[in-house]
């Protein structure tokens, strides 16, 4: 054991195995999900017994120090299941491939066993190439949002533990070099500080459905300046980010007054999430209302109208679509911090996470769940669960 640990591998490692190498392990079952019918509660067993062959420390001596991960009792296997695509496109590049190899992580990383993703508008304007400019190479694992198990730490890994069970954004910039391998996989690798401790109160599948959009609708309203006794007005309230403002504007910031846009059959869920004044799109024109707001927050693309119902001085938030002064917009940055802050107000169910009804999808069903995001109908978050 002492010649394996003081050993070092120089072998360049590909994005995948020929098949033949397959053979080498079993199929890893040690992280499963029981779910109880009629309970959203979900418990996670590691049982290490049925983990797959024990593979030897493995050190990479490429660029970083030799020690850059610490010995794990966990098996892990040298390949998974994975959706890639090697070139930009419709859904139809969206492929499963089962010996994609489990990434490598560095020093400051962890390793996760996901059980749960979630898909955002920008995992499809990815896979479309509108940002392929500072994509990272192809081909790509896609996927933001991850719930998950750690399995293996860094050697500089200073918080988290074999076990721990997590949740997270993996890509610390959204459009800036995201990570080649991400969470639509068995496992992917993310740094410690890019995510926190599941909140204990919530299924894997709900922890999936928030880091990116509650870190983009925190740090939206905290850009907007958005503050105790101010109002706002959301658009697309039911949407994944939408439904996340109005709860955080409510209960984190204090806002006085809510109100938020929606289709007809999703007004009441606006109201349910906090809502003050749930406004249907479909009869009504937000921008003609008397009341005007101290911030707007636009996550669906009408920052022309957005601009006509903020009060002079005050602020639009725009994600998608032209930007009108005083409109102005950003691109979330991943952050563990915002996370550990927020997850009091998630165990305590203030605020909660919003599941499209048509979910979650199973693994095998990814291009159906890509194709029901991009017909932009959907409510909340639209979750992949369970991953194998």
């Amino acid at each position: 054991m002492e010649a394996l640990l003081s050993s070092t591998t120089l072998q360049l490692k590909p994005l995948y195995r020929p098949s033949s190498f397959s053979s080498l392990h079993s199929p890893i079952s040690s992280i499963s999900v029981l779910r109880v019918k009629g309970s959203k509660k979900a418990e996670t067993f590691i049982q290490r017994s049925q983990f797959s062959t024990v593979l030897p420390l493995r050190v990479s001596a490429s660029s970083q120090a030799a020690a850059a991960e610490t010995s794990t009792s966990i098996s892990i296997p040298s390949e998974m299941k994975a959706w890639n695509y090697t070139d930009y496109g419709s859904v139809d590049v969206l492929k499963l491939e089962s010996n994609v190899a489990v990434p490598d992580i560095k020093e400051d990383q962890v390793l996760i066993k996901v059980v749960a993703a979630a898909l955002n508008p920008i995992d499809f304007k990815r896979r479309l190439g509108k940002f392929k400019a500072t994509d990272s190479p192809l081909p790509t694992v896609p996927g933001y949002d991850v719930a998950g198990v750690v399995v293996k730490v860094g050697s500089q890994v200073k918080e988290l533990k074999e076990g721990d069970e997590v949740y997270g954004d993996i890509n610390e910039k959204a459009i800036d070099g995201p990570n080649q391998f991400g969470s639509l996989a068995e496992y992917t690798a993310v740094e410690e500080k890019l995510v926190a401790l599941k909140p204990k109160n919530l299924s894997f599948a709900e922890a999936a459905a928030l880091p990116l959009a509650i870190e983009t609708a925190y740090e939206g309203l905290e850009k907007a300046g958005f503050s105790a006794g101010k109002s706002i007005l959301v658009l697309g309230g039911a949407g994944g980010v939408g439904s996340l403002v109005i709860q955080l504007a409510k209960h984190v910031f204090g806002a006085s007054k809510i109100a938020a846009t929606s289709s007809t059959g999703k007004l009441e869920l606006l109201k349910s999430l906090g809502a003050d004044l749930a406004i249907d799109y479909t009869k009504e024109n937000f921008e003609d209302l008397p009341d005007k707001f101290d911030v707007v927050y636009d996550a669906v693309g009408q920052g022309e109208k957005a601009v006509k119902a903020v009060k002079e001085g005050g602020s639009v938030v725009v994600l998608t679509g032209a930007v009108t002064p005083p409109g102005f917009r950003f691109v979330v940055t991943s952050n563990g911090e915002m996370l550990k802050k927020l997850n009091p107000y998630l165990e305590s169910g203030k605020v909660k996470a919003v599941i499209d009804p048509k979910g979650p999808f199973p693994f095998d069903k990814v291009v159906d769940a890509f194709s029901y995001l991009e017909t932009g109908r959907a409510t909340g978050k639209v979750v992949i669960h369970p991953i194998p």
